[in-house]
């Protein structure tokens, strides 16, 4: 790839990987960007997420913190406690710190996000999104471009063709046509209400996980900006893996989440009955967990077509790292394009580009790797009979996950 002509680049997805890696892509000097979506509109859907200071750091890069910021709340640490009449704290974990990290993490509502991604977007000359453009499967590919058809048969072409699709990529059958997402049988059922709801002690901190032995987990978690409202939420073991439709059906009957959410209620502190007892229909939500098993590749053969985010890989929720290592997908392989695009002409293209590719995908996937060594760390500490924290030995040294130099990690992949 070289200086002398931009390549045209073509994203599927316009959640929140898709704008960012964009923007992202625009920073780094690309210019003749084109989203294609398959929703006839801009996503207005799903409830907060969580950012840690790595991904903060990325959207800060690409111009979105400081509009984000004012929408969200802030915070930074997550607390563990037994569901006993004292609270007892078991765990915690560091999620964020302006001292420490350069920012504090912050829980913000995804179209939130969504809408200051848009924003930018339509600052800049050389993004467009269509919508209502479903892709549907690659024609040919090319070490000059790939060429795909739409669902509607239409067809169209690029110099890179990046699928940010999400765990039911479509993309992702170009090069894993035998792989699909597993479910986990696990589902997440989901609530807001407001917090005065809870009387929570005025010392009380969230987020927070109420660990019950009969019951499970019961999550609280403060949102908006002034923390008046919180999420509130458990998780539900269920064996049938449904489609798209079947997930939606499940939603729509919302008295079976509302009483999910209260049953044992009284086994919990007071808080807990208090937040479950007025539980608005229109702020419930439900969330099937799927994995992707690890993948070989995450770029084709020809290096064309690639995929990123919940589309190359699938991370548990138990260290909130999901949506921020998609973050950290989209910069890097933002960074990399751009380097090769300013690289000497004098160098072979294609071959150039296919050795820092995959120099990209074993950097990212040996990240991705330590965040589910985390997991496995948090899973087993947070089990039942573990002892709760008492000193600082105990407490996680995070600086490798929120303290990365992308700059410098770009740059030696480039090298």
């Amino acid at each position: 790839m070289s200086s002398a002509a931009l390549p045209k680049i073509a994203i599927v997805g316009a959640g929140l990987s898709g704008l960012a890696l964009a923007l992202a892509l625009h920073r780094n000097g690309l210019t003749n960007i084109t989203i294609y979506e398959s929703r006839p509109a801009t996503l207005d859907i799903g409830g907060a997420i969580m950012l840690s200071p790595n991904a903060l750091k990325i959207l800060d890069a690409i111009g979105a913190y400081s509009r984000l910021q004012p929408r969200s709340y802030a915070f930074d640490t997550l607390y563990f406690r037994k569901s006993d009449e004292a609270i007892t704290l078991v765990d915690t974990f560091e999620f964020g710190s302006a001292e420490k990290y350069g920012y504090p993490a912050l829980r913000v509502y995804r179209h939130e996000l969504i809408d200051v991604l848009h924003e930018l977007i339509r600052e800049k000359d050389g993004i467009s999104i269509e919508y209502g453009k479903k892709f549907s499967r690659v024609l040919s590919e090319t070490k000059e471009q790939v060429t795909w058809a739409f669902a509607d048969e239409s067809q169209a072409s690029a110099s890179f063709l990046i699928g940010a699709d999400g765990i039911h990529s479509q993309v992702r059958k170009y090069l894993h046509p035998d792989i699909e997402p597993r479910f986990t049988k696990g589902i997440g059922v989901t609530a807001a209400v407001p917090t005065a709801q809870l009387q929570l002690p005025s010392d009380f901190d969230t987020p927070v996980t109420l660990m019950n032995s009969k019951y499970g987990a019961f999550v609280i978690a403060k949102q908006l900006r002034d923390g008046s409202e919180v999420l509130i939420g458990k998780q539900r073991r269920f064996t049938e893996d449904l489609n798209k439709e079947g997930w939606a059906d499940m939603l729509r009957n919302k008295q079976w989440c509302i009483d999910f959410l209260r049953e044992g209620a009284s086994e919990f502190p007071p808080l807990v009955a208090n937040a479950v007892s007025n539980i608005p229909e229109n702020k419930i939500n439900l969330w099937p967990f799927y994995v992707v098993p690890k993948l070989d590749s995450w770029v084709s053969a020809v290096g064309k077509v690639v995929i990123l985010g919940d589309a190359a890989h699938a991370i548990p929720p138990t260290a909130g790292q999901g949506v921020n290592q998609a973050f950290e997908d989209i910069y890097t392989f933002a960074g990399v394009m751009g380097a090769l695009q300013r690289r000497s002409a004098a160098q072979d293209d294609a071959d150039r580009s296919s050795i820092v590719l995959k120099r990209w995908q074993t950097g990212r996937q040996q990240r991705v790797d330590k965040i589910l060594e985390l997991n496995a760390m948090i899973d087993k500490r947070r089990l039942p009979g573990q002892d709760s924290i008492t000193n600082e030995k105990d407490e996680f040294q995070l600086g490798w996950l929120y303290n990365l130099d992308f700059e410098q990690t770009i740059a030696d992949w480039v090298a």
